[in-house]
This record gives structure tokens, sequence and C-alpha cells, in this order.
């Protein structure tokens, strides 16, 4: 089979062409079939990591504390691998864009991601070993550091084939194929579930392990996801004829280039947003044990929600991608506006949600309420605000991923750390030490950073798009 052969676009999707009413519908078909696969699959990722809170409450505020200072310097490492894995998609929705049949074109980036994935699993790897020193040196409390440092030493081995899995995934997404990272998530909630109910607990002949236990199950699942997804791309064919893994020793220089050019910047722009709410955990874990574990569970909440808009987004970068690979600008504009109405839309209905019943939200965190009350009290606070911020969020992620596809990086980049460094993170201290508003304060700062983030990336999807 020729690298460069006759390949049926629709397989992959297409820009929507046309004007009025009828384009705008037919776009928005197009956007959602992508999305809702998209969505339900950062829905059941979500749901693994919501099981390993849930079953590590049972354990007592400490273990949750101490994971959720784990999770934060694991993420850390996880953005910062996940920059060039991400350009992935952009990449091959451009180049289907402008030449339908290009396999080698797809097959080289797909490549060159991989290869980019290795080169900073390693050093990644070591820096999670010395989670406990690193958190001491930042102030955090030594039993949570301790329990933070036991937790990350089993979950650092899972970081290469999470990473690993999301190449695979942005190429089956670029594809218009998302139904295959679903099978994988799918999957893999089950296998965690057990996992943790075995190894945290010391069911099915296992030891008890606690926090030992929940980074060896989330380490394993990341593995099995990773497997699962590797089966699929493997058996399905209008995954396999692209023959990702065909001469994979050999390099591409330009696409391994782009891939670090475009996808730096890309992982600094998560970076910079996921790494304020991170120092909030840092921030927070300053003021006691209660309130770490009543930000985690009011930042586990959100982030469930926050998993719609992000799929809507990631189905944003392709469709734009497709359309600016094409040179349709119409297509463009149509593709990005779709994508903010929806993420807006349902960010509406959830911000509702969260503002009228925080209290029966945060009690679903805990086996014995009683025992928990000062956090449930403070977590109950949390959620109000996270209320307030829900559209933005939406906005802001849906925005930022629309102009990923145009392959807009560096001012998105630079977007992020204005917004979140510049404006949230000040105000975050002066409300929190200044005000004396402790979490309170912290959760108004994350407020105001996603509302100037919301308002730029949209100011700037706009700027592009009307041009082309």
């Amino acid at each position: 089979m020729s690298d460069i052969a006759e390949f049926d676009l629709a397989h992959a999707g297409s820009p929507v062409t046309g004007h009025g009413l009828d384009a705008w519908f037919a776009e928005a078909r197009e956007l959602s079939k992508l999305a809702a696969p998209l969505v339900l699959t950062q829905l059941a990722q979500m749901a693994i990591l919501t099981t390993d809170v849930i079953m590590l409450g049972r354990l007592g505020k400490t273990a949750l504390a101490s994971a959720a200072l784990g999770n934060t310097v694991f993420f850390f490492t996880w953005l910062i691998g996940c920059g060039p894995v991400a350009a992935v998609a952009p990449m091959v929705a451009h180049i289907l864009g402008a030449h339908p049949g290009n396999r080698a074109g797809v097959r080289n980036a797909v490549r060159m991601g991989f290869w980019a994935m290795l080169f900073l699993s390693a050093p990644l790897i070591v820096f999670l070993l010395f989670t406990q020193p690193v958190l001491l040196a930042l102030g955090q409390r030594p039993e949570l550091a301790a329990g933070a440092g036991r937790f990350t030493s089993m979950l650092c081995w899972g970081l290469p084939f999470s990473l690993g899995y999301q190449v695979l995934r942005n190429f089956s997404t670029a594809l218009s194929r998302p139904n295959a990272s679903l099978w994988a998530m799918g999957l893999g909630i089950f296998f965690n579930a057990a996992g943790d109910y075995a190894l945290i607990f010391g069911h099915f002949g296992l030891p008890r392990l606690g926090l030992v236990g929940a980074g060896i199950s989330s380490a394993c699942s990341y593995a099995f996801a990773f497997f699962i997804m590797l089966a699929v791309v493997r058996l399905m064919p209008a995954l396999h004829k692209f023959r990702i893994f065909r001469r994979f020793h050999r390099p591409h220089w330009d696409k391994l280039v782009e891939v670090f050019r475009l996808g730096m910047p890309i992982g600094l722009t998560m970076i910079f947003e996921a790494m304020l709410f991170n120092a909030a955990t840092l921030i927070m874990g300053t003021f006691g044990t209660a309130s770490v574990a009543a930000h985690q569970i009011a930042l586990n909440v959100p982030s469930i929600t926050f998993m719609v808009p992000l799929g809507i987004g990631m189905a944003a970068t392709v469709r734009v991608g497709l359309a600016a690979g094409a040179g349709d600008g119409d297509a463009i504009r149509r593709a990005g506006y779709s994508a903010l109405l929806m993420g807006a839309g349902f960010m509406s209905m959830t911000a509702i949600v969260l503002w009228m019943f925080p209290s029966a939200i945060a009690n679903l965190y805990f086996a014995d309420d009683a025992a928990n009350a000062d956090v449930i009290v403070l977590a109950v606070v949390f959620l109000r605000v996270a209320a307030a911020f829900q559209i933005c969020d939406g906005l802001q992620v849906v925005g930022a991923l629309s102009l990923r596809g145009l392959k807009d990086a560096h001012m998105p980049m630079w977007i992020a750390g204005l917004s979140y460094w510049l404006a949230g993170f000040p105000v975050c201290l002066w409300l929190a030490f200044g005000w004396h508003l402790k979490g309170l304060g912290i959760w108004i700062g994350l407020a105001t950073g996603l509302f100037v983030a919301a308002a730029l990336m949209c100011w700037r999807f706009w700027f592009l798009s009307r041009a082309r």
C-alpha cells in the first residue's frame, strides 16, 4: 500500500461548507457527534479519579489530603509531558484538511508524538520519586508530605503509559474516531475500581496498602488503558490502515520539531492554569488538613463538570483544524462559535446545581459525616464559589482549544500566564492573607483568573477567525 493513498475524508470528518442556518445546524451536528464520545471519555477519566477520592476518603482526611498533594505533583509532570503529545491532534487535522490521502504525514506526526513522550518520561519519573522532599521544601506538613511521597512512588510508573494513551487518543480523535478512547477508558473505570478496592483496603487476598495501594492501582489503570487503546487501534481498520508504528525507529525531524514547537506552548498554557489550582492546594496545606480535604472535594466536583466543555473543546480542535487545513474561514468560525455556545450552555446548568445543592454534594465524600463536619462546612463555601465561575471555566477551555485548532499556541500561552498568575494568583494571596479570608480568598482568586482567561481567549479567537 502506498504512503500517499486514497482516503475517504468522510471517515476523518470534513469542514461544513455553505452559508446560512443550515450550515450552522450541520456544523453543530458534526461537532456534537465528535464531542459526545470525547465528553464521555473525559467523564470516564474523572470517574476513575473520583473513585480514588471517595475510597481514600474512607481512610480519613489525612489520607485524602496526602493523595491531593501527591496528585498535585504528579499532574505537574503529566502536563509537561502532555504538551507535545497534545500537538498530535491539530497536526493530524491540518494534514487531513489539506491533503485527505496523506497517510505518511499522519504516521510521521503520530510517531514523533511517541518519540516526544519517550524523551520526556524518564526525567519526569525521576522527579516524581523526590515528591516528599519537594513538598517539604514547599512548606507542607511532614505527615502529608510523607504520605504523598508514598503515593507518587507507585503512581509515577504509570506516567509513560498515560502519555502514550494520549498520543493514541489524539490520533483517533483527529480521524473522528473518538469511540476508540471511550472504550478504553470505560473499561478502565472497572479495572481501577477493583484495584482500589483490593489494594487500598486489602480485599481478594491482597494486603491492605492504603495510599501505596491507591498509587499502584492508578498506575496499573494507566497501563491497562494504554494497552486496550493499542488493541483498538490495531483492530479498527480505519485506524490500523495508517500503520502508525511502521518504521518507528526512523526520525522525521521536521515533525519532531513541530511537535515540540507547537506542543511546548500548549503544555505551558495548561501548566499556567493547572499550577494555579495546584498552588492553591499547596497554600491550603498551610491552613490545615481540613482545608486541604475540603479543597480537594470542592475541586473534584467542578473538575467533573469541566470535562464536558473540555470534550467539546477537543472536538473544536479537530473541527477548526480541518477547516483551517482546507482554508475555509466560514467553517472555522462556525466550528469555534458553535463549540463556545455549547460549552457555555452546559456550564450555566451546572452552575445552578452547584449553587443550590453544595451541602448534599459535599456529604457524598465521607462515610462519617460527624467526624468530618469541619471539612464539609468549608467544602460548601468553596462549591458556591465554583458555581459562580462555571461559565467562565467552560468558555476559557473551549476558546483555548479552538485556538489550538488554528495552531495558535504562543498567544494562548501568554494569555494563560497573564490571567492566572498576574490576575488570579495575586488576588488569591491578597484575599487569603491580606484580608484573612484563607480558603475563601483562594477560591475567589481562582474565579478571577478564569474570568480574565475566558474574556481574552474568546477575544483572541474572534480576532484571528475574522481575518480568515
